[in-house]
C-alpha cells in the first residue's frame, strides 16, 4: 500500500477536549450490554474460569492488534470509516460503506430497541409492588389471569405486557403504543446527546460511562451479602478444563472479543479521527482493551452473586414444598422436618414407607440444577435478573438502579455507533457543508 500524503493537523475538524474524554468515550463505546449479560453467560456454559484462557488469548492476539489498527487508521488519515478505506485504496471503499457504515446503521436500530425495553421496565419500576412480581386478575376479577398463572408473573410481563408477542412468527401483530412512545423518547435522548457530534457526546460520556461502574459496585456489595452468593461465584469461576477441547469455546471467545471491543463498527475509527496525528494510539488500544476485559470480569461477580441467590431461593422453595407435603401426609409436628435434616428424613421415610413417598411425587430438589439454568441477552436482563430482584429486600430500588445502569451502558455504546454513521456522512461530497450539524444529526 502506498503511504498517503501527510494530512494537516489543523483541518477544521473538532477535537477532543482532553485525552481522558477520548479514552472514556472509547471505553464507553466498547463496554456495553454484552459485558454484563453475554460474558458471564459464556463463562457459565464454557467451563467457568476455564473460559478465561481462550478469552485472554483472543484478546492478546486478536483484540488488541485489531483495536490498534482501527485507532491508528482513523488517527493517521483523520477520516471516518468510508473516507479512511477509500484513501487506502478505492477498491476498499466497500469495506467502509457496506461493512462499517451499514453495520453501524443496523446496530443502532437494534441497540435502540433494547434501550426502548429498558426504558419501559425503568418506568414500571416505580410501581409498588413491581408489576412483574404478581399476576394480574382475570377479566371477571374472580381469580388470576390464566395465561400468567400457567407461566410466571415475570414471563407474563415480558412476553405479554411488554412485547405482546404473537403465537407465530408469521403473524406480525399490532403496534404497541407504549413501546412506540419509549422508542421515540430514546431516539430523542440519543439526538440530544449527539446533536453536535463529539462536542456533545464528549460531555455526556462522563455520566453514561462512569455511572454503570458505580451501580455495579453497589450491586457487588449487596450481592455478596445475599444467601447463595458464594454458590454462584463458585459455579462461575470453578474451571472445567475439559471444555477447552471443544472448538466452540474458542470460537465464542474470539467472537466475544469482537462484540465487547466493538471492532469493525466504524465508531472507533470516527472517534480516533478527532485526535492529533502524534497521539500514542498503541497505548490507547492497550488501555481500552484491558479496561474493557476487566470490566467484563468485574460485572460477572455481582451478576452471579445475584443469580446464585436466585438459585438458592428456588432450591429452598422446592425443599419447603416437599417438606409441607411430607408433614401433611404423615401428620408430623410442624418444624419437625427442616431444610437441614430433609435428606435424612426422606431416606428414613423412603425405606419405611416407600409406597406413601412414591405417591407424594416429590420434586427433585438439586441446587446444581438451579445453577445450571443459564440464559443470556434479553432473557438474563428481563426474565432471570428481574425475577431475582423481586426476591431482594427493597426490590423497587434495586430495579430502578439496574435499569438505569443498563440504559447508561446502552446509551454510551449508541454514541459510538451513531458517530460511526454521522462522521462518514459529514465527509461525503453529496451533503452540502452549509447544512447545520444539528439538522444532519436530526435526520440521522
Amino acid at each position: 500500500l502506498s503511504v498517503p500524503p501527510e494530512i494537516p493537523q489543523e483541518d477544521g475538524r473538532p477535537k477532543w477536549d482532553n485525552k481522558f474524554q477520548y479514552i472514556l468515550s472509547c471505553i464507553g463505546f466498547a463496554v456495553g450490554l454484552g459485558n454484563v449479560w453475554r460474558f458471564p453467560y459464556l463463562c457459565q456454559i464454557h467451563g467457568g474460569g476455564a473460559f478465561l484462557i481462550p478469552y485472554f488469548i483472543a484478546l492478546l492476539f486478536e483484540g488488541i492488534p485489531l483495536l490498534h489498527l482501527e485507532l491508528a487508521l482513523g488517527q493517521c488519515l483523520r477520516k471516518g470509516s468510508i473516507g479512511a478505506w477509500n484513501t487506502i485504496s478505492p477498491y476498499l471503499g466497500g469495506v467502509g460503506t457496506s461493512a462499517s457504515w451499514m453495520v453501524s446503521v443496523l446496530v443502532s436500530l437494534y441497540y435502540n430497541t433494547i434501550l426502548t425495553w429498558v426504558m419501559w421496565y425503568f418506568i414500571n419500576s416505580f410501581q409498588e409492588p413491581l408489576p412483574w412480581s404478581v399476576c394480574p386478575l382475570n377479566e371477571n376479577r374472580t381469580g388470576l389471569n390464566e395465561e400468567c398463572y400457567r407461566s410466571t408473573a415475570v414471563n407474563y410481563f415480558w412476553y405479554r405486557k411488554t412485547l405482546n408477542i404473537t403465537p407465530d412468527v408469521t403473524e406480525s401483530g399490532t403496534l404497541q403504543w407504549w413501546l412506540i412512545l419509549c422508542l421515540a423518547t430514546c431516539w430523542a435522548i440519543v439526538y440530544l446527546c449527539t446533536i453536535r457530534g463529539i462536542e456533545t457526546t464528549g460531555k455526556a460520556i462522563y455520566v453514561t460511562a462512569i455511572f454503570p461502574y458505580l451501580v455495579l459496585t453497589i450491586f457487588l456489595i449487596h450481592g455478596l451479602t445475599l444467601p447463595g452468593a458464594t454458590d454462584g461465584l463458585t459455579y462461575l469461576f470453578t474451571p472445567k478444563l475439559s471444555t477447552l477441547k471443544n472448538p466452540r469455546v474458542w470460537l465464542d471467545a474470539a467472537t466475544q472479543i469482537f462484540f465487547s471491543l466493538s471492532l469493525a463498527f466504524g465508531g472507533l475509527i470516527a472517534f480516533s479521527s478527532y485526535n492529533p496525528p502524534k497521539n500514542d494510539c498503541e497505548k490507547d488500544a492497550v488501555t481500552v482493551a484491558v479496561v474493557n476485559s476487566m470490566t467484563s470480569l468485574y460485572a460477572s461477580i455481582p451478576v452471579f452473586s445475584v443469580l446464585g441467590f436466585k438459585a438458592t431461593t428456588g432450591y429452598w422453595d422446592c425443599l419447603d414444598r416437599n417438606i409441607i407435603s411430607i408433614i401433611n401426609e404423615f401428620d408430623l409436628p410442624e418444624e419437625s422436618i427442616m431444610r437441614q435434616n430433609y435428606t435424612a428424613w426422606v431416606s428414613f421415610l423412603n425405606s419405611s414407607y416407600p409406597e406413601k413417598i412414591a405417591g407424594l411425587k416429590l420434586k427433585s430438589c438439586d441446587l446444581q440444577e438451579f445453577l445450571d439454568q443459564s440464559v443470556s441477552g434479553t432473557g438474563l436482563a428481563f426474565i432471570i435478573f428481574t425475577q431475582a430482584i423481586i426476591l431482594m429486600p427493597g426490590s423497587q430500588a434495586w430495579a430502578i438502579l439496574f435499569f438505569i445502569m443498563l440504559f447508561s451502558l446502552g446509551l454510551s455504546s449508541m454514541f459510538g455507533v451513531i458517530e460511526g454513521v454521522f462522521t462518514p456522512l459529514l465527509e461525503l461530497q453529496i451533503i452540502s457543508k452549509s447544512i447545520p450539524k444539528e439538522l444532519l444529526s436530526g435526520k440521522v
